[in-house]
Order: C-alpha cells, then structure tokens, then sequence
C-alpha cells in the first residue's frame, strides 16, 4: 500500500505550467526523497499535498483518502516542516508544544506524556531556554517535534537542511533516520547526498515533471556504468596487468579501460554481468601474483544520476 499518490496532477500559474501529468507514489513506510533544482516545483507540490494550493488538474491521494483544496480532513493523517519553520519566540519548547497541542484538541493529559516524550525524541528534552535563544538547527529539531504531535502517518520536510551548517546538518539527518519505521517521510530537496544518506526511495523532478523514480538501489543498478576500480600498490603491476588485458577483450568482456599511473589506478569499463567479470580478473591477478590494495565495483552516485536524467 502507497501512503501517498499522485495521479496526472498539472498545476499552471496563469500561462506558466509549474507541474506537467505528475504522477508520484510514495511507498508507505519509507524515507522518499523529493528532489530537483531550484524551481523544479517541489514546494507547490507540497503545498498542493497540504491542500494549501489548488491542482490545475489530476488528483492526489493521502492514505486513499482524496486531498481537497481548503479542506484539512487529510492534514489530520500528516506532520510538516516548512524550510524557515516560525515560533513563539517568547516561549520554552514546552511552552510551544502544550500550546500547539490544545490548539488541535490534545488533552492535557495527553500533552503530559507526549510532549516530555517527542521533545526526548528530537534532543530538546532538558532545553529549557526560550525560544529566542535557539539556534537555527535547534528551531528545525522543534518544528519536527511540532510536525510528530499528531502522530502522523505522513511527515513531509520541504528543505528541511538547505540553511543549516554540517554539524546541524548532521544531527537532523541522523534524527530522521531515527524516525524510520515510526512514519513514512517525503523528504524534499536539491541537497543529493543527504537523500543518499538517509532515504530509501526517490524521485527526481524536472521541470515539472517526474525524470525517474524508484528505490535508491534499483536506480543505482539502473545507471551502473559496468566499471571496476582496481589500485594497485606498485606502478609495475599496473603496467603487468594492463599487458594482460587482452585476455579479457577476446573473451569479450572488456569494452574500455583507463588508467593514472600517478595513483597507480585502472578503471575498466566491461559489457556482461560483475559477476562473471570479476573472476577472470582474479584469474589475472593469480596468474601474475599480482595483488592489488583495493578492487571495487563503481556504483553511479545520486549525483551522477541526477545529471543524467536532467541534462
């Protein structure tokens, strides 16, 4: 079951068509991150998940129940954290959550227990600082806490780390990924390496539309460029290896191969399957007792996927 779907949805700001047919499935249970550039549409797309911006056409679904513009019934299954969340800033964190809680018809017993709990659950729990006094990081841990009152099914985070430094950074992402399980996360935004750090699907926007979609791995499998690194500790046994390489481009399975002798480095680039592959290098490596530092499969990065879907 898909927590959240989103079916042909177009959203046009007079003449200028912002979403273009989007269709988006979050599986349930999963961090998914939402990526793009800047103005790839992502925010309006959020906003349209909230409700609090209304589809040209098409239709979205949160837990199969329809999103309708102006209408909160869904927003009782979500959490959100906005990219420049506002507070009180006269209040504790405390102070906030109790006020927040009352505000959606938590019970002051409930409130009792939750609050001490989800501000533990975001490292607020012994700040008793207003919130005038928090830091940037600090007030993005704060409005998660405020996001998880409800305990919601859907969590979104619309650039939840675009202006916090590496060690903010850091400490939010390992807080998300602490959340997995709890809910399911849409997690947009153009930082790749913190979706490749914590999510586990993804999809890519791209002018209003949907360039690719899937699981992490299945899209690294997807845009694998069939290559092996191989370092070798002495610039001599680069040089024996490479003399070998016609074994492997007669068995045909060397397509291409590259090399920097400065770093003692090969890459070569093959057309069947690593794992037939790799035990005719080892065959050469066995051969020549040649025995190399390190040997690995390039995996393509996010980034590399990224480029090549949007360019």
């Amino acid at each position: 079951m898909s927590i959240l779907e989103l079916k042909q949805v177009t959203k046009r700001f007079g003449s200028k068509k912002v979403l273009d047919n989007l269709n988006l499935t979050v599986p349930t249970g999963s961090i998914f991150g939402f990526v793009g550039e800047n103005g790839a549409g992502k925010t309006t797309t959020m906003k349209m998940i909230l409700g609090l911006e209304e589809m040209t056409s098409g239709e979205i679904l949160v837990n199969e129940l329809p999103v309708v513009f102006g209408d909160n019934q869904t927003n009782l299954l979500t959490g959100y954290l906005p990219d420049v969340p506002e507070f009180y800033d006269y209040m504790s964190a405390q102070e906030y959550l109790r006020f927040c809680g009352e505000i959606t018809g938590l019970s002051k017993k409930q409130l009792k227990e939750k609050v001490p709990e989800i501000l533990s659950l975001v490292g607020l729990k012994l700040d008793k600082r207003k919130i005038k006094g928090y830091s940037r990081g600090m007030k993005q841990r704060l409005g998660i806490a405020q996001a998880l009152l409800n305990d919601p099914k859907l969590l979104i985070c619309d650039e939840p780390t675009s202006a916090l430094d590496p060690s903010g950074r850091n400490d939010f992402l390992e807080m998300l990924a602490n959340l997995r399980g709890r809910m399911t996360i849409l997690f947009s935004t153009h930082i790749l390496g913190d979706v490749e750090r914590i999510c586990d699907y993804v999809g890519i926007l791209d002018q209003g539309r949907l360039a690719v979609s899937g699981s992490l791995d299945e899209l690294k499998q997807q845009y694998a460029k069939n290559q092996i690194e191989i370092e070798f500790s002495h610039e001599a046994d680069l040089k024996i290896f490479t003399s070998k390489l016609s074994e492997l481009r007669n068995k045909g399975v060397l397509k291409d191969f590259s090399f920097d002798p400065s770093k003692n480095l090969l890459i070569l680039s093959y057309t069947q399957a690593y794992e037939e592959v790799a035990p005719l290098v080892f065959r050469i490596f066995e051969s020549c007792q040649i025995f190399p530092n390190t040997i690995k499969k390039i995996d393509p990065s996010l980034e590399t996927i990224f480029l090549e879907v949007v360019q």
